[in-house]
């Protein structure tokens, strides 16, 4: 075991980067919308921006609640609260985080489906999505046919950074990621039939491209909407326990590699 001297700053970025986006399946850090992180002897200030003021209350509501409870679970943090900036139901949903009121006590009547459905629909998306490219990935790198990817299984797939993304999202979907687990299947781990490959492939890349595709666009707009704005960058203050630098560090336990 090895103790490595981490910020708080860093610690309170690095639970932020656990929230995603539920429709880019992006890290709210790497989108640009966590706007200021402000520390004190008090606790933690987070304000989230997006890129415009009538994105989905449901997704907005749904980064804001999973930035509070990643924050909050870093030990001796302090008091959290999360604001979302220029949306037009900022006031509400503000005012839910702060009262832990929960998806229904924050809009009452006008609360649609459950927020774990929601959330399960965007999981699924982002695993069809992550499938796709370990396939095409393979397709075009190996001898692998389109008949042929019905029999591809995990242990098939080289290592990296895109093999990584779909154990993720198996993960997060309840599905097995051992080596001999199929890679081409539906949410319910049920393997595509050979017959239905090409169409269901056609499928996925679609999926996609239209996740892929929003992502820039939703980049573009809060560049946009943020022109008089130095960056995109979050603007990072503390000022816990100290006078002169502004900074703190904490000791955080790692296993060494």
């Amino acid at each position: 075991m090895t103790i490595v001297a981490m910020s708080l700053e860093a610690e309170v970025m690095e639970a932020l980067s656990t929230v995603l986006d539920p429709e880019l399946d992006e890290p709210i850090t790497d989108l640009g919308f966590v706007r200021s992180v402000d520390i004190d002897d008090v606790g933690v200030t987070v304000h989230v921006r997006l890129p415009t003021s009538f994105c989905s209350p449901n997704f907005a509501y749904l980064m804001t609640s999973d930035a509070l409870d990643a924050v909050r679970r870093i030990e001796d943090v302090g008091q959290v609260r999360v604001f979302l900036d220029d949306h037009h139901d900022s006031d509400k949903i503000n005012a839910g985080l702060a009262a832990d009121a929960g998806y229904r006590g924050t809009f009452g009547g006008e609360a649609e489906d459950s927020l774990d459905e929601l959330r399960r629909t965007f999981q699924v998306k982002a695993h069809t999505a992550a499938m796709e490219r370990c396939i095409e990935e393979r397709l075009k790198n190996s001898g692998l046919t389109v008949a042929d990817v019905y029999r591809l299984r995990l242990n098939n797939l080289p290592g990296g950074h895109i093999k990584d993304a779909l154990l993720r999202r198996r993960t997060a979907i309840g599905l097995g990621i051992g080596p001999h687990a199929r890679v081409f299947v539906d949410e319910h781990d049920v393997p595509v039939p050979p017959d239905e490959v090409p169409l269901r492939l056609r499928f996925a890349k679609s999926v996609r491209i239209s996740i892929e595709g929003n992502s820039h666009f939703c980049r573009g707009l809060l560049g946009t909407r943020y022109a008089d704005e130095d960056d995109l960058t979050t603007r990072i203050t503390n000022t816990r326990g100290t006078s002169s630098s502004g900074t703190s560090s904490r000791l955080t336990a790692r296993s060494a590699s």
